[in-house]
């Protein structure tokens, strides 16, 4: 049985006699996927893929998980796909949001999706959206499945917030719209890696970290040094797909090309929203031992998205309208939002 290694340029394989051999579903087949930071609830879903690619090939696709930016930084994980340095890779828009403007859509905060289920519903709809098609052509990639995450919370350092008004000033880790949001309240928003975050609040560079809510403070240890977190925010979220060469993909066999169906997407969505619930269960009791909670009420998160919605989403398509279909991209988003809401 030969291993063949699928990567950039031509279909991959096996050398036989100085001829290149394309491969067949009997070959085994290793894939590099790159990922930053350890194994979490968040990488549930990767893990979930890859247990199916194995599965379903009878151990003869692998799909190598490398933590911990081993071979790519996270940032640079998209150029790792389009130059072929690895055949997979986990990517976050508002990491580079030059890169890929259009996926920033996902990144605005307070977008009315209800539950994360919802959430994968309408991030599988993005992903068939031609402009976004167009834009990951260009990186040579191909959307796998979205890794969905909670909504967003705060932890940090100093006296608790306890209105919207306690954040000015305060630097925060807010990415995309979430970061736009920080600054409406007269906050210092700053783009931190997740990889970074733990030392910028540790070094008190970053008063205010968010992220996923629980299981992303615990899996990056914030917990240890922060002093109070909220509950009630809910932010939104950040659009982080999981990526596959196309390329690569192309090179594979149609027996293996075809594992990339809606059952494996499935699986991967129902592996992360399983790891969520799991997390919370582990989380929320450490939080609450640890540090103060900080709630807000209905009156105060309705003042949040008076803020930071509407005004922001105004701002994202003012400033991509001469690059993007801006409008229609949110509006599309929107839409496909109310329609998975009620049906849910």
């Amino acid at each position: 049985m030969k291993i063949v290694r699928l990567a950039c340029g031509v279909a991959a394989a096996a050398m036989v006699g100085g001829v290149a051999m394309s491969a067949s579903a009997a070959d085994e087949v290793l894939w590099n996927f790159s990922a930053w930071g350890k194994p979490r609830a968040f990488t549930k879903g990767i893990d979930a893929m890859s247990e199916y690619l194995a599965e379903k090939s009878g151990g003869n696709f692998k799909l190598k998980i490398h933590y911990g930016e081993a071979i790519s930084p996270s940032k640079e994980n998209i150029d790792g796909i389009k130059i072929g340095s690895h055949e997979a890779a986990m990517m976050c828009t508002s990491y580079h949001p030059g890169k890929n403007p259009a996926g920033t859509v996902l990144d605005l905060p307070f977008l009315p999706i209800s539950d994360l289920t919802v959430q994968a519903k309408v991030h599988e709809d993005f992903i068939g959206h031609p402009e976004f098609k167009k834009e990951m052509k260009r990186w040579n990639a191909i959307p796998i499945f979205s890794g969905i995450l909670p909504q967003y919370e705060a932890m940090g350092v100093g006296d608790p917030p306890r209105s919207a008004a306690d954040f000015k000033g305060l630097r925060v880790r807010g990415l995309g719209g979430i970061g736009q949001f920080f600054d409406k309240l007269g906050a210092v928003p700053t783009t931190v890696t997740a990889s970074e975050s733990y030392t910028a609040l540790e070094r008190g560079t970053i008063q205010v970290m968010t992220f996923p809510y629980s299981y992303a403070f615990g899996a990056y240890r914030h917990h240890e040094v922060a002093k109070w977190y909220t509950e009630g925010m809910a932010l939104g979220s950040v659009f982080c797909p999981q990526l596959m060469s196309v390329t690569a993909y192309n090179a594979l066999p149609d027996e293996y090309r075809a594992l990339f169906n809606d059952e494996m997407k499935w699986n991967s969505y129902d592996a992360l929203i399983s790891a969520y619930v799991e997390a919370d269960k582990k989380w929320i009791p450490i939080y609450e031992k640890a540090m103060t909670r900080v709630e807000f009420t209905k009156e105060q998160h309705a003042e949040f998205v008076k803020i930071g919605a509407q005004p922001v989403w105004d701002e994202w398509v003012a400033a991509n309208k001469d690059k993007l279909p801006a409008q229609e991209l949110l509006d599309f988003v929107l839409e496909r939002a109310a329609h998975h809401n009620k049906a849910a």
